[in-house]
This record gives C-alpha cells, structure tokens and sequence, in this order.
C-alpha cells in the first residue's frame, strides 16, 4: 500500500529559480572645472621642481578620476603606495641618465648592453605595471589582481623578439641585394672617405615594405596578446575575467582606422591645395610684390606641412580608439558574475576629440583638462555592467573569497598612463 503524504509535512525543495541580472551603468561625476584645479597644480609644481613632482601629479590625477568613477553607484579607489610610485620615478630618472651619459661618451658597448637590457625587461615592466594599476585599485573592499605567471608574459612577448629578428631579416637581405650598403656602413664607421651611395632597386623597396608589413602585424599582435592576458589573468575575488574577442578582430580595427587615415590625408591635402591655389592666385593679382608673396607662401607650406600629417591622423587616432574601446567592453566580463555593454559611438567620440583639439589649440593648451574629462566621460557612461544574482551578495561573497596580495614595485617605471 502506497504511503499518502503527512497533512502539513513541508513540500519538497523546488528547483532554484534563476539569479536576477541587475544592469548599472557606470558614471562619472567629476567636472572640467574641478579637474582644473587638479591639473593647474600639477603643472605648476612639475615645472617648479623641474618634472619631479611627476610622482604625486600622477598618484593625484588617478585619485580624482578613480574617486568620481561610480560602478554600481559605488566609486573605485586608487590606494597606490605613493612611495612605491616615488621610487619607480626615481629608478626611472636613474637609468635615463645612465644612458644617455653612455650614448653621449661613446660607450657604444654599454648602450648596446642598455639596449639589449631594456628588451630582454620589457615584459617583466609591463607585468610589473599591471600588477601595480589593479592592485591599487580598489571597489567595494575588494582589490583587483593580476596573477599572470612570468612564463606566461614572457610567452605572451613572443612579438617583440619576431620584431628583432624581422629586422636582422630586413639589414641581411637588403645587404645581399646591395653590397655598396655595407660600404657606406663601413664608412659611416671610419669617417675617411665618401663611398659610393648603392642604387636603390624594386626588390629593395619591396623587401623594406615587407618589414614594414610584418612589424605592423607584430605590433597588433602583441597589443592583442596584452589585452588578452590582462583579462584572463585579472582576478577579482574567486572570479577570473573573461575574454572573448579574436586577434582578426584587432586586424580589422587596424585596417579600419588605415582607411579612415587615408580619407582623412586626402580631405587635408584637398582643403590645403585650395587654400594654397587662392594664395598663389592672389599672388599672381600682385606680380609687384610676387617674390614676397612666394616667400609667405613657401614658409605658410612648410609649417603647414608639419600639421597635416597630425591633423589627419587625429581622427584615425580617435576612431581606433573608440572601435577598440567598444570591441574590449562589449567581450570581456568577470566569471560567470559580470558582464558588460558598451554604446560608445565612434562617430561622436571623433567630433568630441575633434572639438578638444580645436579649443585645446585656441587657449594654448589650458583647455586640456576639460577636454580629458569630456573624453572620460563619454567613454566611462557608454559602459553599462550586468550583474548576476545583485550587487550586495555577490559583492559580499567576493569580499569574503578575497586572497591577501600586494601591489609591484615597478609601477611607475613603465611610464603607463593610468587614466587612458
């Protein structure tokens, strides 16, 4: 006989109901003004102590834009050591002038030693950095890590030394295509005589384009490695970052903001070839004065000239900026807790940059600091993060997960931006 359930007996355990998801955006609270004040102090007391205020102006500038920055209407906190930050400046300022006392006494061994040093350290200071920049910030009690392993970056590095050898690649093959190079080499050396200067060949020219190819594709590679292990090796509590987006990914952005530095070259030279033709033709109206005409004319090209090519790549600039802004916020998150969305449009971030550089230009650069915090925050408010099962429990489980750890000594020695 089958039993019937006891009248009252408590029912049994349903099946738990799915984790709400709660979506805060981020905001930035500061102000142009307010960043003023910062930045005004900042610059005088950099050139007052000739750049060694450099430490605090940095560890103060990170602090306001940390203090402002709300994640789930709470602010980051930027809790750096100031003297860990102090003495990587000074190991910093130290080696500087030990290489450049080297390179102006013709210690041609040492700066070679510099040099291959200065390659063989270069990931262990930017781990050195990141570990610092997470450490030192702060949210909510907890602290964020990065527990990159230095075989990994050191792995993860591989771009740097393909960039060596493609070059060595580049010199040995250009040398055996053109035996008078290493004439010329020989006697750029000796300084006894003028050699002949080797005819320049197509498979030259497509040899050096070749590197020039290759040291590109390096370079995305290495930014794509770096961002890479970055995510998956911060930590914030028990919870990894997560990483989605692919090395094509970067390429494209890449070949993206080459189309769009190429438009712009050509709107430039454009609107310059119109300027320059009504100038000539005015010239021309004056044939009295036309050798004082051609004299402006030539002195307003080369200055001219020097613009153009920064002008034209500002919006290259802040549209590559945008895109990989966009492509890194909308594929990264943290386990299975977080997740974030981005909106940021390239379109309005250019204008924005556009806009800044155009009255950064007008005040003679006082207008710099209102033009970071605009840029800040329109990338800051474009970001919103999704969180699975709210904010106060998973907070509080991540605070009780938290492992002990310290921030790097090299910090500052990168020389890294903290505020992008």
């Amino acid at each position: 006989m089958q039993a019937q359930p006891i009248s009252g007996a408590p029912a049994q355990p349903l099946a738990p109901a799915s984790q709400p998801i709660d979506a805060h955006p981020l905001e930035f609270t500061g102000s142009g003004g307010e960043y003023f004040r910062v930045w005004i102090v900042n610059v005088l007391l950099s050139v007052i102590t000739l750049g060694f205020y450099t430490p605090w102006a940095r560890r103060r500038t990170a602090q306001y834009f940390y203090s402002h920055t709300l994640v789930a209407d709470s602010p980051l906190e930027f809790t750096a050591p100031q003297g860990k930050m102090v003495k990587g400046f000074v190991l910093l300022v130290l080696i500087t002038l030990a290489y450049n006392i080297a390179a102006n006494t013709g210690q041609d061994t040492a700066v070679g030693l510099f040099l291959l040093a200065g390659a063989a350290l270069a990931p262990f200071i930017w781990a050195s950095a990141m570990r610092f920049r997470l450490g030192a910030t702060r949210w909510r009690g907890l602290r964020l890590q990065f527990n990159a392993r230095w075989k990994e970056v050191y792995i993860a590095s591989w771009p740097v030394f393909a960039l060596a050898l493609v070059w060595f690649g580049v010199f040995f093959g250009l040398q055996m295509l053109s035996p008078e190079l290493s004439d010329v080499l020989q006697a750029a050396e000796e300084e006894t005589r003028k050699p002949r200067m080797p005819a320049f060949t197509p498979a030259m020219g497509g040899l050096l384009l070749l590197g020039l190819v290759l040291t590109v594709l390096c370079f995305i590679r290495l930014e794509y490695n770096y961002k890479s292990l970055l995510v998956l090796r911060a930590q914030l509590g028990a919870e990894h970052g997560r990483w989605k987006p692919v090395y094509m990914d970067f390429v494209k952005i890449w070949l993206a903001t080459v189309a769009v530095f190429i438009v712009c070259v050509v709107l430039v030279s454009v609107i310059v070839s119109v300027l320059a033709g009504g100038s000539m033709a005015l010239a021309a109206a004056s044939s009295k004065q036309m050798g004082l005409w051609m004299f402006v004319i030539l002195m307003a090209a080369m200055v001219v000239g020097v613009f153009v090519l920064f002008l034209a790549s500002a919006p290259a600039r802040a549209y590559r900026e945008a895109r990989m802004f966009q492509l890194m916020w909308n594929n990264i998150g943290a386990g299975q807790i977080a997740r974030f969305k981005c909106n940021l449009r390239s379109t309005g971030y250019v204008w924005l940059r556009l806009k800044n550089m155009l009255f950064t230009l007008c005040t003679l650069g006082l207008y710099r600091p209102f033009a970071r915090v605009s840029e800040y925050r329109m990338k800051v408010q474009s970001v919103t993060v999704y969180v699975k099962g709210g904010v106060e429990q998973v907070a509080g489980r991540m605070v009780r997960q938290q492992q002990g750890g310290l921030g790097d000594a090299l910090a500052d020695a990168a020389g890294l931006d903290l505020i992008g």
